[in-house]
């Protein structure tokens, strides 16, 4: 563990002076202590600059008292130089400086004004179940009822289902839109729209029911914070989605493992001749789906709610489904329950973090993701992790709208200077400079074990592909270091060399290339993860620990290093540190 990243003291070595930037780092098994520094001339001018710019980067404004005249020069000039390198990269329209800058009341009132009408609360739900249980066709629904969608359109799509002798799908082709989903009638993308109720601005993401499209059910589900698990109520339909293999059973558990936390169940298609609002049917569904949610990790009473619906009809979703078909249900209709849920509110201060899970060029590069934690502003520098590119933010757009700044929870659109396109990959994290993201090949995880494919043992060596926010990459077992008592969930005392279904079991975990990631405790969203294999998953877990090291902010290059200890023998890093060329070694 990281006991301190600091200046501690400075000695002197020749006519160098020594400053120890890192002081030491304590192992379990070792129990040696390590100490980083940095040898130059000027190495305590460089270390009170670097401070400088952290203070410029938390506050935004830097207190002339608090530091030398030839500091605040060295920084001014820094500054210079940034204007002349915006001046040539964007000659016609520079973007207005970040730092130092005086927000007026003009500017107040202009902010104010353009997100006046986003002042509501925002969220992101998901739509999951089996395939063809009417997600597409309920969603379509919520936005035709919410006035998204006109009379003329659904005209449009009513002729062209019929035209495909699928007359009953035309709602579902508002969240459909390529031929290919609507020939199929299956989702294939994660399909994304927005509408509003009186006291909600809501996202809604329509993902994939069949099986073979899971990963893109996991993109979705990853950016959402409540979901609505949709079952058919049609006879034989439900038990297909619920029975061994069903993909009700596998959304649910991968909702639960992806972070939402607040499920409404809505039982659909009761409108069908072989249900006819039957009580008796919806019973059933409630008694059998309770248990397994309960195993699941939900608390029914509390996280869950049932309600009957017709996704097609659209009954008892604006409003409450009339007593002359359904005298039994007393309950709220969709948009109530949508309104009624409470989350758990998020840090608009925290360090800042959205995963990106597309980009695109549009006047420079866009990327697109939901904000995880913190606040972004036009003119903020941000970092893209994990290739450490330092980029500022030209233009934020939420909802098709431009605005000024965004808190958490929000999906954005962000168009970047300092970066291109193809230099970006989905799962990639845009962070704060001052707080970045962690990048890692390597860390600590705790799994349980959902169930292995026949002969499988999961052991030291096991592959698989590992989902973790908006990555997809494959991973290696390295090492089973403990497996959990599932009566005392305290570590056993003997050594592991492979479990079996149901077991829990901490682990260390290898990727091939860089990935972003957190600490669950730290960043939940950032730190839970799935682990699949031949199109099945196997392995739902939350990164535990990351490997020991910090992150320096070179005052010059304005990019950072990751230091990790790796080694007990002396090395010399190939990159330099505030311009010198720093050493390591063990004391």
């Amino acid at each position: 563990m990281v006991q301190q990243v600091a200046k501690e003291s400075v000695g002197t070595k020749g006519n160098h002076k020594r400053t120890t930037i890192f002081t030491y780092t304590h192992t379990k098994r070792t129990g040696f202590r390590f100490i980083l520094y940095a040898e130059g001339k000027d190495i305590e001018e460089d270390i009170r600059s670097l401070q400088l710019d952290s203070a410029e980067e938390n506050n935004g404004v830097v207190n002339p008292g608090d530091a030398r005249p030839e500091e605040v020069e060295v920084v001014d000039k820094m500054e210079e130089d940034s204007e002349e390198v915006q001046a040539v990269s964007q000659p016609v329209h520079p973007e207005p400086k970040v730092k130092h800058k005086e927000v007026s009341a003009v500017e107040d009132a202009e902010s104010q004004q353009e997100t006046e009408g986003n002042n509501k609360r925002h969220l992101n739900v998901v739509f999951i179940g089996h395939v063809d249980a009417g997600k597409s066709t309920t969603g379509g629904q919520i936005l035709f009822l919410s006035g998204q969608v006109d009379d003329r359109t659904i005209q449009k799509y009513e002729k062209e289902a019929k035209d495909k002798s699928r007359e009953s799908w035309y709602m579902a082709y508002i969240m459909d839109t390529n031929e290919e989903e609507r020939i199929k009638g299956k989702t294939v993308e994660v399909g994304r729209a927005h509408f509003e109720t009186e006291t909600t601005r809501f996202t809604i993401l329509d993902a994939p029911g069949h099986k073979s499209y899971v990963p893109n059910m996991i993109s979705g589900a990853s950016q959402a914070d409540i979901g609505v698990l949709v079952i058919s109520a049609r006879k034989g339909e439900f038990e297909t989605g619920f029975e061994k293999g069903g993909q009700t059973r596998e959304h649910v558990m991968l909702a639960k493992t992806l972070g939402v936390t607040k499920l409404l169940l809505v039982v659909n298609k009761m409108d069908d001749h072989t249900v006819n609002w039957s009580k008796e049917r919806y019973d059933e569904i409630e008694s059998k789906m309770t248990p397994f949610l309960k195993a699941s990790g939900y608390n029914v009473k509390k996280d869950v709610q049932f309600l009957p619906i017709s996704g097609l009809m659209g009954l008892n979703m604006k409003t409450r489904v009339d007593k002359s078909l359904c005298p039994w249900w007393n309950g709220p209709c969709l948009f109530e329950a949508l309104d009624r849920i409470e989350i758990t509110p998020r840090d608009p201060n925290g360090p800042f973090r959205m995963p990106i899970i597309d980009k695109f060029k549009d006047m420079g590069t866009v990327v697109m993701g939901k904000v995880e934690s913190g606040s972004v502003r036009e003119g903020d520098s941000l970092l893209v992790m994990p290739n450490k590119a330092q980029v500022k933010v030209l233009a934020i757009y939420c909802d098709d709208n431009r605005v000024r700044h965004a808190g958490p929870g929000e999906n954005l659109r962000i168009r970047l200077s300092g970066i291109e396109e193809e230099d970006i990959l989905s799962g990639f994290v845009l962070s704060s400079v001052a707080k970045p993201v962690a990048a890692v090949t390597e860390f600590i995880a705790q799994l349980q074990i959902l169930e292995l494919l026949d002969n499988a043992i999961f052991t030291a060596g096991y592959k698989a592909v590992l989902h973790i926010h908006a990555v997809v990459e494959e991973c290696e077992i390295v090492e089973l270091l403990h497996q959990i008592d599932l009566k005392t969930k305290k570590p056993m005392k003997k050594k592991v060399l492979f479990v079996k279904n149901g077991a829990i079991v901490v682990c260390r975990i290898q990727v091939n290339n860089s990935i972003c990631t957190e600490k669950f405790a730290d960043f939940a969203q950032l730190g839970r993860f799935t682990l699949r294999t031949e199109g099945k998953t196997v392995a739902v877990g939350k990164v535990t620990e990351l490997p020991t090291g910090y992150y320096v902010v070179d005052k010059d290059m304005e990019c950072g290093y990751l230091f990790s200890i790796l080694s007990l023998y002396h090395k010399t890093f190939t990159d330099g540190l505030l311009g010198e060329q720093p050493t390591w070694g063990i004391l």
